[in-house]
Parts: structure tokens; sequence; C-alpha cells
């Protein structure tokens, strides 16, 4: 089945809405600029209701090794997700991996990377990669999509190193289509499921989750 993460989670009741809905992960968002940002320490209340088998990813936009370390300690969570090139060099990665037993997810832009630079990037063992429509301004969270059909090639040729999560203006309307062009591994939702930045829609996250099982069904 399609790994579904929701992203964004800002509050107890909109994070076990995602979760009874049945979605695999929960996204909390460590970026000062994002209308999304929560902080290390309610984050970490919302974590510990949750059960072991939910995915709790910290969102991190160009912070240092030290800083993610530390709010993924006292979060409780067990995945991080790196907006910025930085995190691309040699041993980066490696070092949170080291410190702790957790999982890192890469986001990179779906306009720009190709697959002769992603090869350039095999071997630093993350979890999975993130395509997302992000900005300078903001990084993810954008509301809008990427061309899927132009980025199909480079993703078909990237799904044979690593897992390949799409993100960027997925909703319960789109997400289907997404999938059957592009065939990922996982989905990343946050503007898609809002009533309005930072709080979530349960109709709309159970449309979502619901719109993927459906897919998944078909393909």
């Amino acid at each position: 089945m399609t790994w579904i993460k929701i992203c964004g989670t800002t509050n107890a009741e909109d994070a076990l809405t995602a979760v009874h809905a049945g979605a695999d992960a929960l996204g909390f968002v460590f970026y000062g600029k994002s209308p999304r940002k929560i902080d290390p320490e309610t984050a970490g209340k919302i974590t510990a209701k949750l059960t072991p088998g939910i995915e709790k990813v910290g969102v991190f936009v160009d912070e240092p090794v030290e800083s993610i370390l530390l709010t993924m300690a006292q979060a409780g969570l067990t995945a991080a997700q790196l907006h910025g090139d930085q995190y691309r060099k040699p041993g980066i990665i490696q070092r949170l991996k080291s410190a702790r037993d957790l999982k890192v997810f890469l986001v990179v832009s779906a306009d720009k990377i190709s697959g002769a630079d992603w090869h350039t990037s095999r071997g630093l063992g993350i979890s999975a990669v993130f395509f997302d429509s992000g900005t300078p301004q903001l990084p993810g969270g954008t509301g809008r999509i990427f061309d899927w059909k132009t980025a199909a090639p480079t993703i078909e040729e990237i799904v044979k190193d690593v897992n390949v999560v799409i993100a960027g203006g997925l909703n319960s309307t789109n997400v289907t289509e997404a999938i059957r062009i592009l065939r990922p591994w996982g989905v990343d939702v946050a503007s898609g499921v809002e009533a309005r930045p930072g709080k979530k829609d349960p109709e709309k996250v159970r449309a979502f989750v619901e719109a993927v099982r459906q897919a998944d069904k078909k393909n």
C-alpha cells in the first residue's frame, strides 16, 4: 500500500484524526517561517499520545545537525525530513543516522533535479526522497503541484535506488492521478487537507486517505 504522511500537524486532535483515518506518518514542521510551525515541547506532547507504529517526522530547513538531533529527542520523533542542499554533502546524513536510530528523508525540488544529478547523491543512506514543489520563500506546503508527466522519467530512474514520496498540491481529487502517473512509494499532504494553515479539516483528511487506498486497488 502507498505510504501516507499528513504534514503540518500542530495539535493532538488533528494528529488523532489522521491516525484514525489511516495515515502512516505525521509531520511536524520546525521551520520558523512556516504557518504550520510547532515547538518541540508541544510536538512531544502530541507524539506521546501516538501508537508506536506511527512514523513521527520532523521537518527541518537548513538546520544544523546538533539542532536537529536536540529537537528530535525533545519531540519524540522517529524520522527527519530535510530541506536544503547542504544535507547532500558527504557525512551529514551519516552523522544524523549514527547519533540516533532514526530514518532520514531528503527533499528535492521536482522542478530542478535530474536523473544524472540524483546519481551523484546515491549512497547517502536515506530512507526516501521527497519530490516537492517548494519555492525559495516556502520550501514546502505551497499548495501547488509540479509537472508530474515531465518528472515521471526521472522518478522512474530514482525509484530503482530509493523510495520516492510525492508532495506538493495534493488533495483527494488529484492524488489518484498522481499515483497513476508516478507510482510513488508514498504521498505527503499538508494544505490539501486543511481548513486553514495549521488546522486540519477532518473530512478532507479522511477523503484523502480513502482516495489513496482506492488508487492502490487500481494499481
